[in-house]
């Protein structure tokens, strides 16, 4: 059994900055605490910083620790793979303590909704089945009403 501790700076390392609008960085938890069937990441978002247009092949739930935020869930339409049109279906508003389940296969976008406060949560990624890789597949997007492509 081992433990680690989300707050302070130590351990923490940037994000892939393709996969967010701003300064975001992370600390990797479920290495330090040796998880095997879920992936553990306190994430940070820096002011009006979110992520990017994405969704995975396994279950997410987020922990919110810090600020406020939002999750938005989108709808795609058309059958093109890297170019689609996308309509928002639901904003949920997220504060210090609020828990929630994003499903798998949903497409979405997380993070920050102030452009002068901070936002974080613990974003635990829950692998599809034993020993299976937990995927994200990200997009660039205008986040209103088309992706216009896939960030490799």
């Amino acid at each position: 059994m081992e433990k680690t501790n989300i707050a302070g700076k130590g351990e923490q390392r940037r994000a892939n900055q393709n996969w967010f609008t701003g300064r975001t960085w992370m600390k990797v938890l479920s290495e330090k605490i040796k998880l095997v069937d879920q992936d553990m990441y306190h994430v940070h978002f820096e002011e009006g910083s979110r992520t990017k247009l994405h969704f995975h092949n396994g279950n997410q739930m987020l922990i919110t620790t810090k600020g406020e935020g939002s999750l938005e869930i989108f709808r795609r339409f058309g059958n093109k793979k890297t170019e689609f049109k996308i309509k928002r279906t639901k904003r949920i508003a997220l504060k210090e303590g609020d828990i929630v389940h994003i499903p798998a296969r949903v497409l979405h976008t997380h993070g920050s909704i102030s452009k002068t406060k901070e936002f974080a949560h613990i974003a635990l990624n829950i692998r599809p089945k034993r020993n299976a890789g937990y995927e994200t597949v990200w997009y660039e997007s205008d986040f209103r009403s088309k992706v216009s492509g896939i960030i490799i």
